[in-house]
């Protein structure tokens, strides 16, 4: 692979401000260092969470001192500004010459920033440590390549679901099927969202947009017999009178009343099913479901928060290895540490503190084991509503045994003047 980088703009546009004071193409001169050396000098304009650099001693501004002292040939003026990893792409596609340096994003979003220029190719030494780091978890990795097979950002964090339950109400086998937990206690599932719903279908070998999420002629592969069949394990799913539908926070609260014995959502909600369960808590990966007689695991969507340098910038060197480190094994597991966010690194899941980390284990498994890149591209955008709509047609029962198979190819015929 050819470091994109070593082919950067010659020549850039002055720096400018917009979007209300943000500004990006750092500036920079040469001059000699202290030990004789010649040292650049630099100004690197970084987004980040407001989380993440809240004072000097905050995550990022810890990183960006670690960083100078790894590599003595920069003398960095940082300008840090807050923009959080969902507003990148909406922001830096207006105009990339002026977003910053470096930035997060949040991978769904990455055809969006090839598709306006805003995100540079990583080098080779990065996509070395990159490879390293996803080792055994091509999901991890597909979240940052494109369709055109190369490779955009590093992952700092992955983003996934998986399952809580009540400790008291199953056994460790129980937990490796859904229709064991279903016999046993109330299982809530988001039967009506598009985000949930289609791990039963690509569990079963549905495809969409190709095998790696980036074949946009693709389009959507949940029909036919298996997809049938699919759609018909789930009318019995909910008619189970086991079964509750999660929605607006219902399985949480479930959880809490005793109503509940199982919920599907992910990180974001430990705290609450700990406090809503105390010492009866437990996580795990998802199961798997009897589906004519075999066992299919279902499969969850899975996406990352990604750091990332912008081709426009002056320092395209030293952006793609910031962007790099601030993804590494070490900002990673820094990261843990100090703001508990659960790291994508394959090499960090051994580390002591995070094995005993029962959430952080379970979304590395689920990612790692139970998942499907969630894909980036633009006509992913027209996929969520048909999906949830066949979902609440589900609910609702208006899809019946009888009509399942038809009303399955009617929802992928949905698809086709909009994919």
């Amino acid at each position: 692979m050819i470091a994109r980088w070593k082919k950067a703009l010659a020549a850039v546009t002055a720096c400018v401000l917009s979007f209300g004071m943000l500004a990006a193409c750092g500036s920079g001169t040469a001059g000699a260092g202290a030990n004789g050396g010649e040292v650049e000098r630099m100004t690197l304009v970084v987004w980040a969470s407001q989380e993440d650099q809240v004072d000097s001693d905050s995550w990022l501004q810890t990183m960006e001192s670690e960083f100078e002292k790894r590599h003595p040939e920069y003398d960095i003026t940082w300008k840090n500004q807050a923009v959080a990893s969902a507003d990148a792409a909406t922001i830096a596609k207006q105009d990339p010459t002026v977003a910053a340096d470096v930035y997060t994003f949040a991978s769904d979003q990455l055809g969006t920033l090839i598709g306006a220029g805003a995100v540079g190719q990583v080098s080779d030494p990065t996509m070395k440590q990159l490879k390293k780091q996803t080792a055994g978890n091509e999901t991890m990795l597909n979240t940052v390549t494109a369709p055109d097979g190369n490779v955009y950002g590093v992952p700092l964090a992955g983003n996934t679901w998986f399952m809580y339950y009540r400790k008291s109400k199953f056994t460790e086998q129980d937990l490796t099927s859904l229709d064991a937990m279903l016999a046993k206690g109330k299982v809530s599932f988001p039967l009506t969202n598009s985000w949930y719903l289609p791990a039963f279908y690509i569990g079963a070998g549905g495809t969409l947009f190709g095998e790696d999420g980036t074949d946009a002629e693709s389009g959507v592969q949940f029909g036919g017999e298996i997809g049938a069949a699919v759609t018909n394990y789930l009318v019995d799913l909910r008619n189970n009178k086991n079964f509750v539908n999660d929605k607006n926070g219902s399985g949480l609260a479930g959880l809490k009343s005793g109503k509940v014995d199982v919920v599907f959502t992910g990180n974001w909600d430990a705290a609450t099913v700990r406090e809503n369960l105390g010492d009866d808590w437990g996580v795990a990966k998802l199961p798997s479901f009897n589906l004519n007689g075999k066992q299919v695991q279902m499969r969850a969507f899975a996406g990352s928060t990604v750091y990332a340098w912008n081709p426009y910038t002056k320092h395209p060197k030293a952006a793609d290895q910031f962007s790099a480190f601030l993804s590494s094994t070490y900002s990673q597991k820094r990261h843990y540490e100090m703001r508990s966010v659960i790291p994508s690194d394959v090499e960090l899941a051994s580390e002591s503190d995070i094995k005993k980390d029962a959430v952080a284990q379970a979304q590395m498994d689920t990612i790692a084991d139970t998942s499907v890149v969630q894909p980036s591209i633009a006509p992913m955008s027209n996929f969520w509503g048909p999906c949830e709509n066949f979902g609440n047609s589900i609910y609702n029962k208006e899809v019946t045994h009888d009509n399942a198979a038809k009303l399955t190819e009617q929802w992928m015929k949905s698809y086709e003047n909009t994919l």
